[in-house]
């Protein structure tokens, strides 16, 4: 399973640290690699961490099964 998403994955380079922007300064580099990535949606299950960049930024974040279902609230 990993082999095949490292497989769809693609390399993403930060050109602008964004830091500090979150409370939890692990979730950092992720916030970065979706901004710079240009990610239609940051996956968490960890929402509420997150949602102040999503207002700030623009990308939506949401949990694992509404990326499953294909839905997002």
């Amino acid at each position: 399973m990993l082999a095949g998403f490292a497989a769809l994955a693609e390399p993403v380079e930060l050109h602008f640290l964004w830091r500090p922007q979150l409370a939890d300064p692990k979730d950092e580099m992720v916030l970065e690699a979706a901004v710079n990535g240009r990610a239609d949606a940051l996956v968490t299950y960890n929402r509420r961490d997150f949602l102040n960049a999503e207002a700030r930024f623009g990308v939506p974040v949401i949990g694992p099964a509404e990326l499953l279902e294909g839905t997002r609230t």
